[in-house]
């Protein structure tokens, strides 16, 4: 975890740094004391930190709630990833400190000819936007897929339809070039 926030440290602040945490990561009781001391090591300020979790990291809805409460009060962000494949994704929304939701690829592949799909993110999305979430669809591959979620009123998205996943050194040099255009 320390590598992602050392690469970090050089990006400009418009930029965050998301790491996803285990469910051995998020379920040590020393997880936010170990996130502020990073933070204070590599110099990145906690709003531009969001750490992603799953909703089936943790069965005890108190603990993870509790958990997560101590990660925010330190200023990260928390989004819930993949959402829609967990058992109690409606009530993790309720009871979780979270900032975004970030739709589960497997609703999105074949958006355009599968009408239950589209109905359920354009009902996922809506919802986000009602509880002020930020919510982003992952593993966008078509333009299709991508025009969809435009119609739905998604306005973030990730997946190979914009570039594979890369490492930070090469995310680094993308962000040099589109700082010299």
């Amino acid at each position: 975890m320390q590598a992602e926030y050392e690469v970090a440290r050089g990006w400009t602040a418009r930029l965050f740094v998301a790491v996803n945490l285990s469910r051995r990561q998020f379920n040590d009781r020393g997880l936010s004391r170990m996130i502020q001391q990073i933070l204070e090591d590599v110099g990145l300020h906690p709003q531009y930190l969001e750490l992603e979790i799953t909703e089936s990291m943790s069965m005890d809805v108190q603990i993870a709630s509790d958990a997560l409460n101590q990660l925010k009060k330190l200023g990260v962000r928390v989004a819930m990833d993949d959402f829609g494949t967990g058992y109690s994704s409606l009530g993790y929304l309720k009871d979780f400190p979270i900032d975004k939701m970030k739709i589960d690829q497997s609703f999105i592949k074949g958006l355009k000819h599968r009408q239950v799909n589209a109905a359920i993110v354009n009902t996922m999305i809506a919802m986000a936007n009602n509880l002020n979430l930020l919510v982003v669809a992952e593993g966008v591959e078509t333009e299709e897929e991508l025009q969809v979620l435009r119609e739905c009123g998604c306005r973030f998205v990730q997946g190979y339809f914009f570039s594979p996943p890369v490492e930070a050194k090469r995310v680094e040099e993308m962000l040099h070039l589109v700082a010299v255009k």
